[in-house]
């Protein structure tokens, strides 16, 4: 990996001095004043933050407003309200060996952190981590997508409006600046992106020993059983796929339903979508594609599907960046549709008659960020839920689960590494440090020399303990 620019490594320097005074003066007042700063500069720029995601990703305003607008400010709004309680340190009871002695966890600052903020919610991505950083006492850099100018731009000129650079800075550019920036031994990284990317991350935190939280991805399977309500699950799946394009890492990435209610299904969902997104790629409701190469690598998923016997249900067009929904059926393990994360707004769609056949190919691939599944039968839930491994689970929903700040958000292995949000992120970007005092311990009863006495104690002991 290259060294790090002058320019990066200064910034580095400066805020990693200041570790020491933020430890000693950055307490619960401090902290609420920070994320007061934050939650002001992000209200005054609602509308510059609505502009800037239409001029990225061509987003609509109310998708602007309720995925990064609201969510940044609930973020801070619960980490504000619940600080003092998440700062305070936790008594523990001693066991039988350290009868004698006071313990507690308190969560310490882990010091200089860097946040890596993906394109795809370039503002909650980017601010959400940073609300959780600095309500954990910590300093920032935060290093936004270039992929998203218009927010980028706009997120450094909101920061420098309201922190120091010795608390927090925004560092702008491509691959050069995030290979910059992760030569650098932060105490911890705080990544969000592809599973691919995350270790390239995760390996460049080896070489200095960070801690990480990695918020990647995968391919999330959404289920309809036999005993779904079929508009109920046609409702929230057209919401969930096709909400940001399907450009979300908990965005369900194909569909298995219950061959005695396909047909069926199939019928709601495509008269759902019709009404969600008439005009199919020209649909004013429908996000873009973030970028021509984006664009191109979904037309290429679904040409390589077409071309060895998918078959599509749905084809509502492309035109440039701007990619209307798509449901195929008949995918087969060797198209790229199976086997890469797709998002975007393609659905694949597969029939099943067992279960069992379902919970076999979800564990035979990587563990997903999350498992949707649609049905009235608890019984069979509780089966499908007990039986797989994925980050979230949400039962006749989607994506919401995302927005529930007293759940953590993460994955599993290559969906992720940690969790993030609410108390979860406060954890994340804290050491939880154990202190324990003596105040009689009986223990100095059997130090060295080991004489008859202590060895009788030490057997009494290892009756008592043992």
């Amino acid at each position: 990996m290259d060294s790090p620019r002058p320019d990066i490594a200064a910034l580095f320097a400066t805020m990693k001095a200041g570790n020491d005074a933020r430890r000693r003066r950055f307490g619960l007042a401090e902290r609420r004043a920070a994320l007061d700063r934050l939650a002001d500069v992000v209200r005054r720029n609602e509308a510059a933050i609505v502009a800037a995601l239409q001029a990225d990703l061509g987003r609509p305003e109310a998708e602007a407003v309720l995925m990064d607008y609201l969510n940044i400010l609930q973020e801070i709004g619960h980490a504000r309200r619940r600080l003092r309680a998440w700062m305070k340190p936790r008594r523990v009871w001693p066991t039988l060996a350290t009868f004698g002695a006071s313990a507690r966890i308190e969560p310490q600052p882990r010091g200089t952190c860097l946040i890596i903020a993906p394109w795809n919610l370039p503002f909650h991505l980017a601010l959400g981590p940073l609300a959780s950083c600095l309500a954990a006492g910590n300093a920032a850099i935060v290093k936004p997508s270039e992929l998203t100018p218009a927010s980028s731009t706009l997120i450094a000129r909101m920061i420098a409006e309201c922190f120091p650079p010795d608390l927090v800075a925004v560092v702008e550019g491509d691959k050069a600046e995030a290979e910059a920036l992760l030569a650098l031994p932060f105490d911890h990284i705080f990544f969000t992106g592809s599973p691919a990317v995350g270790r390239i991350v995760m390996a460049a935190a080896a070489k200095t020993l960070a801690s990480v939280t990695l918020e990647l991805g995968g391919k999330s399977p959404v289920i309809v059983g036999p005993g779904a309500n079929l508009k109920q699950a046609a409702d929230w799946i057209t919401f969930g796929k096709f909400l940001n394009a399907g450009q979300n890492c908990i965005s369900p990435d194909h569909l298995y339903v219950h061959a005695s209610v396909k047909d069926a299904f199939l019928e709601v969902l495509r008269e759902r979508i019709a009404r969600a997104y008439g005009g199919g790629e020209a649909s004013p409701h429908l996000t873009r594609i973030v970028s021509p190469s984006h664009a191109a690598r979904l037309s290429a998923l679904i040409a390589d599907g077409l071309a060895k016997g998918a078959v599509p249900l749905l084809a509502a067009g492309q035109s440039g960046q701007a990619v209307g929904p798509h449901l195929v059926e008949g995918t087969t393990p060797d198209m790229r549709l199976s086997q890469e994360e797709i998002f975007g707004p393609i659905l694949p769609v597969l029939a099943y008659d067992r279960i069992d056949e379902v919970i076999e190919a979800i564990n035979a691939q990587d563990k997903p960020l999350a498992l949707y599944i649609f049905d009235r039968d608890h019984t069979r839930v509780e089966e499908i839920t007990r039986r797989t491994t994925s980050g979230a689970v949400g039962v006749n929903l989607t994506l919401v689960h995302y927005t529930h700040l007293n759940l953590p958000f993460g994955g599993v292995n290559t969906s992720g590494i940690g969790a993030a949000h609410g108390q979860a992120g406060f954890r994340a970007f804290s050491h939880e440090r154990a202190v324990m005092r003596n105040r009689f311990l009986l223990l100095p009863l059997i130090f060295p020399p080991y004489s008859p006495r202590v060895m009788r104690l030490i057997d009494l002991i290892k009756r008592v303990l043992g």
